[in-house]
């Protein structure tokens, strides 16, 4: 293989969130040698490649939200003999972005999958939050209904680690202003506003005042870090439901129990008691 030749199979890479300065060395190899490049938005991807100074001699096609399926068996045989390169627009495919439909087909068919690492918001976020970021989990786009929003936001009431999510400009005050009342005024998050850009921001305090500060709007992309329940901030009382959901299907309660209890950091038998009060309180 010559030195700028790119291995047979499918190669995912994170492209800038914003600042082009971020692009890789690799990343700008595989832009110009991969023979196949599907990406989220063709001009997107030709216009960072022009600004990086990078000749792209393959094909370029387009792979997004409402065509990658049926895109999965043509990159799947480009990949079978050359080098297909999956990018979106910012961060890393398959995060909330197209991707995993030939990703995971490839798997499938014993096709080489690589990652060229590269720029998230997801981590990128995380680290400039400020807070426990220790253990953390992933929620994509928080949801676009009220009720579902709602919904969601309950199940993270008691929730020990730190949660990761996007928002859209124009739905993050209500979201704010629901966590609020699901999770309390007290509990810290931080907004991170157009990350990398220009105009970057991280706003870090509780809900409360975050709220209150994304009333009059905010612009651009958004990234909120949610920083996880502590044990006292539990009641157990708060966990009766979320135990009677798993026994209706189908679970043990005592197992029940024990897993919401780990992960909320309260003590699984006064999470059992507690169940079992609120079963006789309710026969009265």
């Amino acid at each position: 293989m010559k030195p700028e030749e790119l291995p047979r199979g499918i190669i995912i890479a994170g492209t800038p969130l914003g600042n082009p300065g971020d692009a890789s060395p690799r990343l700008c190899h595989a832009l110009e040698y991969a023979d196949l490049i599907a990406a989220e938005d063709t001009r997107r991807t030709k216009n960072l490649a022009n600004y990086l100074g990078v000749n792209i001699r393959g094909q370029v096609i387009s792979n997004f939200d409402h065509n990658e399926e049926s895109r999965v068996e043509q990159l799947l045989q480009a990949a079978t003999h050359g080098s297909v390169l999956v990018v979106s627009d910012a961060g890393m495919p398959l995060v909330s972005d197209p991707g995993h439909s030939v990703v995971s087909a490839a798997h499938d068919a014993g096709i080489p999958v690589t990652c060229i690492p590269g720029p998230s918001a997801v981590t990128t976020a995380l680290a400039l939050s400020g807070l426990a970021v220790g253990t953390f989990a992933f929620d994509g786009f928080a949801p676009r209904k009220a009720r579902a929003r709602r919904t969601w936001l309950e199940s993270l009431k008691t929730e020990s680690r730190a949660v990761c999510f996007f928002d859209s400009p124009h739905r993050i005050a209500d979201t704010l202003a629901t966590a609020v009342e699901v999770l309390g005024a007290d509990r810290r998050a931080a907004v991170c506003r157009e990350l990398t850009k220009t105009f970057e921001e991280v706003k870090r305090a509780n809900l409360g005042e975050l709220a209150k500060w994304a009333e009059e709007g905010l612009k651009g992309e958004i990234t909120v870090v949610l920083e996880g329940a502590t044990a006292r901030e539990v009641d157990p009382e708060d966990l009766v439901a979320l135990v009677e959901e798993r026994v209706n299907a189908g679970e043990k309660l005592k197992h029940a129990c024990r897993a919401l209890a780990e992960s909320a950091g309260v003590s699984s038998r006064e999470l059992y008691q507690a169940v079992l009060d609120k079963r006789a309180a309710s026969q009265n």
